[in-house]
């Protein structure tokens, strides 16, 4: 009967025990639930979008986009807004170019190089390997640098004979641009290509390209007669047709092919006209 009652008092205490673990349980799942729940909203929200590594241009790519016959200008335009990773060495580039990579493509090549190794400021791939920084104009010589032009001192003298216009009879005078001296000091060989930089509110259309006529120790040119220049009779006999292109802020370019004839040339910039003070002019001379 005694043994009776101590297994009853010992179930009973274990009951109680367990109605006890059972209530902390419970108590303590209720704390825990709303952070299940709040990490679960959490983790069922939008996942975010992976990054896609943008594939970065290399030697290969160029050489494909070169064997496929896109032009210079599109693979250049391609190679400026394009991440890179272009190999430069020489070994690298003589490759290249026995793919038939163009030197002005190559030449874009080794400036986003530059540009990527050194984190300098990006210069216009046509721009490429140039020291081009300072009001002027330039030529390419033939590893592909560009050069500045030296300028002359121009001299504005008025010559020929007295002329009268026909409607009010002012007698007014031609006017020539005069140089010292029957030759220039830069002769280069055709086809040419040629770079200006002009000021900041210059256009390429203010500047001209002249032929000299030659005496025995000087080198001119018309500026205008009877105060008009570039008129339309005959007075810009010495003017020479060229077509450039912006490749830059304030910047241009034109080539000089193989049907201009071999002479004296100067390329003059806006503003130098002027009788009493004359200015200055880029002077080169093409070989026959």
């Amino acid at each position: 009967m005694l043994r009776s009652i101590a297994w009853e008092k010992d179930m009973l205490t274990k009951f109680t025990n367990t109605l006890r673990l059972n209530r902390s349980l419970l108590l303590a799942l209720a704390l825990l639930t709303p952070l299940f729940l709040h990490a679960q909203d959490d983790a069922s929200g939008p996942l975010p979008t992976p990054k896609v590594a943008q594939t970065k241009m290399t030697n290969d790519a160029v050489i494909k986009l070169s064997k496929a016959g896109l032009g210079d200008d599109l693979i250049v335009q391609t190679i400026d807004a394009q991440p890179t990773a272009f190999t430069t060495d020489p070994d690298s580039m003589v490759a290249l170019k026995t793919a038939g990579v163009s030197d002005r493509v190559i030449e874009a090549m080794v400036n986003k190089n530059r540009i990527r190794l050194t984190g300098s400021e990006p210069i216009p791939a046509s721009i490429a390997l140039s020291d081009v920084n300072e009001i002027g104009v330039y030529y390419k010589d033939k590893n592909g640098k560009w050069q500045s032009i030296d300028p002359e001192i121009l001299h504005i003298k008025s010559g020929g004979w007295m002329k009268s216009t026909a409607t009010n009879g002012i007698i007014k005078q031609d006017e020539n641009g005069h140089l010292n001296g029957r030759e220039s000091k830069l002769l280069l060989a055709r086809p040419i290509d040629f770079l200006v930089m002009a000021a900041d509110g210059v256009d390429i259309s203010e500047y001209d390209l002249v032929r000299f006529r030659l005496n025995s120790n000087s080198r001119e040119f018309r500026v205008k007669t009877g105060g008009v220049f570039h008129s339309n009779v005959g007075d810009d006999r010495d003017r020479v047709e060229f077509h450039p292109h912006k490749v830059a802020p304030h910047t241009w370019e034109f080539t000089i092919g193989t049907d201009v004839p071999g002479a004296e040339y100067g390329i003059l910039p806006p503003g130098t006209t002027s009788p009493a003070h004359g200015g200055k002019i880029y002077t080169f001379a093409i070989s026959e």
